[in-house]
């Protein structure tokens, strides 16, 4: 049972570093249709946020890639344990810092918008 779950993990580790990846690198173009079709629209009555910025776009796509090492990493630590470690470490400071800028950044947006 172990080992399925380390696979399952490692599956999706990867799947949301290639998605994290994609997106911040815009292979295909693939940033500007999630831009274009969900990050700019509205959401009620809420207006687009700093998602919809091609900066807020590349910070939230990064918090999906740290996620994704962190997932990895946690997969790897069962057969080699400093990478797992390093992966993981690596993930969270990643995902620490990436969301402090994402929230300084939707405050910026949100007060810009109230005026």
């Amino acid at each position: 049972m172990g080992t399925f779950v380390q696979a399952m993990v490692l599956a999706i580790g990867g799947l949301l570093c290639a998605a994290g990846l994609v997106l911040l690198l815009n292979v295909g173009g693939a940033a500007d249709v999630v831009m274009r079709r969900v990050t700019s629209q509205s959401l009620g009555d809420l207006a687009p946020g700093f998602a919809a910025t091609r900066r807020g776009f590349n910070v939230y796509a990064t918090l999906v890639l740290a996620i994704g090492m962190f997932a990895l990493g946690l997969a790897v630590a069962g057969w080699l344990v400093p990478i797992g470690t390093s992966l993981m470490v690596l993930g969270g400071i990643t995902f620490a810092g990436a969301s402090v800028i994402a929230i300084a950044g939707e405050i910026e947006t949100y007060r810009a918008l109230k005026r």
